[in-house]
């Protein structure tokens, strides 16, 4: 049986319904649990929603210990949404370039790029706002002045941002036409001895929803995706590798390099178990060991093309000499 996400229905001044079918992977699990795996939504939420009486199985209220059977269809009645706007949050920013168009950052590790549930303080918007006040692009809105691309959390290096709408279109037209140019480095599980390209659709995982998978190109909601790699070390059980961009989808490389048996280095969302590497180094791998090393854009005022560059991380750098001297 298939486990789909039925479209929310909105209830006028009261927010959303959500109606979740269990499927055969659902059957015996708790609800809690069973049902974080079907919709966006936290297990932490989920508790809260049923404590309000929220959740409910042909109108019986389900808490978190109840559990599903194949079949049961649940209704999810979530609140209103509460605006996010960030709010500037006095926070040092390792600032790459900056000019009266854009400001360039190299994002540290844990750093969300906006506010979101659950990540409303310390985020790089906040950030932004202390060190640039008004001067930022409001095409983002409220919750994500100046954002033209993001990168995961635990993700390290270049993002740039807008400080004006000029900016804001330029850049984000240079992301549309793949004409920004986008370099990462990443450790990667397994060895790579030779340069690749991964052309994959990348959309909704269709059993778990806070992921993202190669899916089928037919697929509802797939978009072309294409990543190139190059090999820089390879010690046989990783690999210190050089990735390039084409594209800029959700999760990307992570998704493209775990498709291709090669998951990154501490990424515990589209990894398999840890290894006993990973386990034994578990203080220098926080996350995934992904670093947006280059970027490349045309400016947008001059029209120039111009280049910035990050550093590696010193966790990396550690990690990759270790791994050297295996």
């Amino acid at each position: 049986m298939e486990n789909p996400m039925l479209t929310p229905e909105i209830l006028s001044g009261e927010g959303e319904i959500l109606l979740l079918t269990a499927g055969d992977a659902e059957h015996g699990k708790r609800a809690d649990a069973a049902l974080a795996g079907l919709c966006d939504l936290s297990r932490s939420a989920l508790a809260r929603l049923m404590e309000e009486g929220s959740v409910t199985r042909r109108g019986e209220i389900l808490t978190k210990k109840s559990t599903l059977a194949a079949g049961d269809e649940v209704q999810i009645i979530l609140p209103p949404p509460v605006p996010c706007e960030a709010q500037p949050e006095e926070i040092p920013l390792d600032i790459v370039y900056e000019d009266a168009d854009i400001i360039v950052i190299n994002k540290p590790k844990g750093m969300v790029v906006h506010p979101a549930p659950g990540h409303e303080h310390g985020t790089l918007v906040s950030a932004l706002l202390w060190h640039c006040g008004d001067s930022l692009s409001g095409i983002g809105g409220v919750a994500r002045p100046g954002i033209v691309h993001r990168i995961d959390r635990d993700t390290t290096g270049l993002i740039a941002a807008a400080k004006n709408d000029a900016a804001h279109l330029s850049l984000a037209n240079q992301l549309s036409d793949h004409t920004m140019h986008r370099e990462y480095e990443a450790l990667l599980i397994g060895g790579i001895k030779e340069a690749g390209t991964v052309d994959a659709p990348i959309g909704r995982h269709p059993k778990d929803r806070k992921k993202m998978a190669v899916v089928p190109a037919s697929a509802a909601g797939a978009r072309h995706a294409v990543t190139h790699y190059t090999p820089v070390m390879s010690w046989g059980a990783f690999s210190h590798v050089r990735l390039r961009l084409e594209t800029g989808r959700t999760h990307q490389i992570r998704v493209h390099m775990s498709h291709i048996g090669h998951p990154v280095l501490g990424d515990e969302l589209y990894g398999a178990n840890r290894t006993p590497f990973e386990r034994h180094h578990a203080a220098l791998i926080e996350g995934q060991c992904l670093h947006a090393a280059k970027l490349r854009l045309i400016h947008p005022r001059t029209g120039e093309s111009v280049e910035f560059s990050a550093p590696l991380p010193p966790e990396f750098v550690k990690l990759t000499e270790i791994l050297g001297n295996m």
